[in-house]
């Protein structure tokens, strides 16, 4: 008897994001999976691409409250599914796989993040805070993994990490859908304009982000995404380079390929944190796809994938005037500029795409669907 009731479970994510939904739900609906993804958002339950999605209500009050009531929603209808695998998006629900792996079903676990290095990263936590939460959060990951079925990472970085605890471990990367970004703009066509997608924020590199422009002539910046912090957000939008910004808010996927369409470079000048020094930023991978050059942090993993495939230049995070010189001279020398983004598509294609990685997560329910 082949199981292929498949149900993923977060508390935390928007029904619609893109490693959970766009990517991971809806390639397993297309291989003939009966899918479900259980949300916490408060909107109506609903079918699209063919995944069954349903409400357990929005979340409501603090962190706590989340990791309390909205987990014990999940988790009431996680039962009710009565699915054969069950596939955890939030480190909160890891004590739901532990209930649902003693009733004998499988479960994944799904680490976007290396969430003890994440943790020592929080600018509002304390310093003895931060390194308590982090070392018993990661002794928790040590006694939870190895009794789920297996472990999915969003890099291989992290998967190398949890190879240690569960050796069913496996990276599936937040690489591009090609047919989402493909751009065919010309390049005279398009607009002496650098973009930003992603969530905004101080250790996403946003200060100094704008306070590059200052550093630029006559180019502005698309800044697509959200505020997380209301101050940075004040202090950014009180900077005399503001000016130079086109606040976009947050895009859905067809509005971001459209922007990534008319500009000319990519940002990706995300601070050196612990937990992105050896990431792999989603975006990077989106401006390659588009066809456009990144401006990417000066950290070794990320320089060996810009400069090693030749699609943009690695700059210090910190430096917003390196950054604006490096925005002025990609905007400067236009043949150059087109030729990293060619450089940067082709790189997608052949290593940096969906299609590889949806191969990897097939593969890997298919062991357990047999």
């Amino acid at each position: 008897m082949i199981n292929n009731k498949i149900a993923h479970l977060t508390s935390a994510h928007p029904r619609y994001d893109t490693r959970i939904f766009i990517k991971m739900c809806s390639s397993l609906a297309a291989n003939g999976y009966d899918v479900s993804l259980v949300v916490a958002d408060g909107l109506e339950n609903e079918v699209k691409n063919d995944v069954n999605i349903i409400d357990v209500g929005a979340k409501s009050g603090g962190r706590l409250s989340r990791m309390t009531k909205t987990v014990k929603r999940v988790y009431e209808k996680a039962l009710e599914l009565d699915a054969d695998i069950y596939h955890l998006h939030d480190p909160e629900l890891m004590p739901v796989g532990l209930k649902l792996k003693k009733r004998g079903k499988k479960v994944i676990f799904d680490a976007h993040e290396d969430l003890p290095k994440q943790i020592l990263g929080k600018p509002y936590l304390k310093p003895l805070a931060k390194v308590a939460l982090s070392k018993a959060f990661e002794r928790y990951e040590q006694f939870v993994c190895p009794k789920f079925d297996a472990v999915i990472t969003a890099t291989p970085f992290i998967r190398d990490k949890f190879l240690t605890i569960n050796p069913n471990t496996v990276d599936v990367n937040n690489f591009p859908i090609l047919e989402e970004l493909a751009n065919t703009s010309d390049w005279s066509q398009k607009q002496n304009e650098v973009v930003y997608v992603g969530g905004i924020a101080k250790i996403r590199g946003i200060e100094e982000v704008v306070q590059a422009l200052a550093y630029t002539d006559d180019i502005r910046l698309n800044l697509a995404g959200k505020f997380s912090e209301a101050s940075v957000e004040a202090e950014v939008k009180n900077d005399a380079a503001w000016s130079k910004v086109n606040e976009l808010g947050f895009l859905n996927r067809e509005q971001v390929g459209t922007v990534l369409a008319k500009s000319k470079v990519g940002l990706v000048t995300l601070h050196p944190a612990m937990n992105y020094i050896d990431g792999l930023p989603v975006k990077m991978f989106e401006y390659m796809a588009a066809g456009i050059p990144a401006i990417a942090s000066d950290f070794p993993l990320w320089r060996e994938i810009v400069e090693g495939n030749e699609c943009g230049v690695c700059v210090d995070p910190l430096d917003p005037k390196a950054i604006g010189e490096a925005i002025q001279y990609l905007i400067d020398h236009p043949e150059q500029s087109e030729q990293m983004g060619k450089n940067g598509r082709k790189a997608a294609e052949e290593k940096y795409n969906w299609t590889i990685e949806e191969r990897k997560l097939l593969r890997l329910y298919k062991a357990f669907t047999k």
